[in-house]
């Protein structure tokens, strides 16, 4: 099974204010859902509260320290190790935070989607620094703002390099 980490973070590595993105990129959120349907998701509960209902078309799976959570249309785990003990044998995990768990499988993902904002902006969380030398760009696409979109981003796809 390919882990991979999906995430859109600005200038600075700025995820997330007040549980919510910085920015309003409508194309980032089509590249997100191209991106993960038909895949396994992985979020905290705190990510879950902030979308507030269950992906389409994807497996919800919310990692929580409640046991007796429940959530329609998600399946509720202790931890990343059952999570990934569930999931053993799908084609690919998506990995979509919160900050701790990037914290917890950067190490160990296989690739890294990347929606780089241009800008800094103003929040509260960050994405873990890590060793971009170990991955190797695999892709990625820029675009200009436009009368949706008000920020430049680039789509970026970074593969762990095999040494």
């Amino acid at each position: 099974m390919k882990l991979s980490i999906i995430v859109a973070m600005d200038d600075n590595q700025l995820i997330g204010k007040n549980n919510a993105l910085p920015w309003y990129l409508p194309a980032d959120l089509a590249y997100f859902k191209k991106t993960t349907i038909g895949k396994a998701v992985l979020m905290g509960r705190k990510t879950y509260d902030s979308i507030g209902r269950p992906l389409s078309n994807r497996r919800n799976i919310i990692v929580s320290r409640n046991t007796k959570l429940k959530v329609d249309g998600c399946e509720v785990v202790g931890s990343i190790n059952v999570a990934l003990n569930l999931v053993n044998g799908a084609n690919e995990l998506m990995i979509m935070g919160g900050v701790s768990f990037y914290e917890q499988m950067i190490d160990k993902v296989d690739r890294i989607y990347i929606t780089e904002v241009n800008g800094k902006f103003d929040g509260d969380t960050y994405f873990p620094e890590f060793d971009r030398t170990k991955f190797s760009e695999l892709s990625r696409e820029s675009h200009q703002p436009d009368e949706k979109n008000l920020h430049a981003h680039n789509f970026v796809i970074l593969q762990k390099s095999i040494h």
